[in-house]
């Protein structure tokens, strides 16, 4: 719902102006990322050659023929070109260690890591939502210092910290507390049907305990802030001159008003569970993309580094530009 009062519909003229700088914005930021992944990692001191090699004593003219494989015995301005010429047909090279399509490992990898963050995103964004609605609702009051306090504690603690924490208390087992949940890893590989089921959620308990516990605090502050900047509006004090309880203005009127800055979030949030959290799938050594950037980082194997990089930093720009698309909708003012 609108505030009374408020502007009309964006025009479509207008709208589109504003949706066609916003594309060619996210064109160049991918481009950028393009650029970017490439002479990043390059920084990252290692031979990846020697890696494929296993440690074995292997003669110069090995090495060399290993460098031609994988072309890195042409001048850096060729590899570019030949990596911005195949990027652009979804080809993101060949992984050195696995010698399989980085592609391949990236779709393979992924609905594992959709698995973990989206679930973490549904339950963080609900309860942030929730609590932030009735935090700011409660203003000042007891539950309102205690759901803020907790959420600004826990928001600034480190995931991996909290993580090692977590299997120290609850999957090894602490004094009284017996080892209730897995170490880490996704299943115990001997399950079928709906057996499997239950052993990855077994497995999930715990990570997505971490990311909860870590992300929904970022959620209820923005949508407690938006919502106390809401609360003092006209509008708000004549829907309850006319009588409507303090429920219904808080969810038909308040709530959908101060919703724009909680949406931005929720889109940035989405960008970030299609990237994984790098550290929190590394503890648990959940098998998605962010455990695959940690062991190709190691090598390093510089195509999978790069592919996973560009996918991470594209899904983020993706779904900021479909907030940018949103927000007129929302707000016509935006497109202005």
């Amino acid at each position: 719902m609108t505030k009374a009062g408020g502007p009309s519909a964006p025009k479509g003229t207008g709208y589109l102006r504003y949706g066609v700088a916003k594309l060619g914005g996210a064109v160049v930021s991918l481009f950028a990322v393009l650029v970017t992944s490439f002479f990043l990692f390059r920084l990252i001191p290692g031979d990846p050659v020697k890696y494929m090699t296993g440690g074995r004593q292997v003669s110069n003219e090995q090495l060399a023929a290993y460098r031609r494989e994988f072309g890195l015995d042409l001048p850096v301005w060729q590899q570019f070109t030949d990596y911005c010429r195949k990027a652009l047909t979804g080809d993101l090279g060949t992984s050195y260690q696995f010698r399989t399509p980085v592609t391949d490992k990236i779709v393979e990898a992924l609905p594992n890591t959709l698995v973990l963050t989206g679930t973490a995103f549904v339950l963080y964004t609900a309860l942030g939502i929730l609590l932030g609605t009735r935090s700011a609702w409660r203003h000042g009051r007891l539950g309102d210092r205690l759901n803020t306090g907790l959420a600004l504690t826990l928001y600034s603690i480190p995931s991996f910290w909290l993580g090692l924490l977590l299997i120290i208390v609850f999957a090894v087992g602490m004094g009284p507390i017996p080892g209730l949940f897995p170490t880490g890893g996704m299943e115990s590989g001997s399950e079928e049907g709906i057996a499997y089921v239950i052993d990855v959620a077994h497995h999930l308990v715990l990570p997505v305990i971490t990311l909860v516990a870590v992300e929904y605090g970022q959620t209820l502050l923005v949508t407690r802030s938006a919502l106390l900047d809401e609360m003092g509006s006209d509008y708000l004090t004549t829907a309850r001159a006319k009588g409507l309880r303090d429920d219904l203005v808080r969810r038909r009127h308040a709530v959908p008003n101060a919703m724009l800055p909680t949406v931005t979030l929720i889109f940035v949030n989405l960008g970030r569970t299609v990237a994984g959290v790098i550290l929190v799938e590394t503890v648990f050594s959940w098998p998605g993309l962010g455990g695959l950037f940690y062991q190709a980082l190691s090598v390093p194997d510089l195509p999978l580094v790069q592919g996973l990089f560009f996918v991470f930093a594209a899904a983020v720009i993706v779904m900021n530009t479909l907030a940018d698309l949103i927000y007129p909708l929302l707000d016509p003012r935006v497109a202005r």
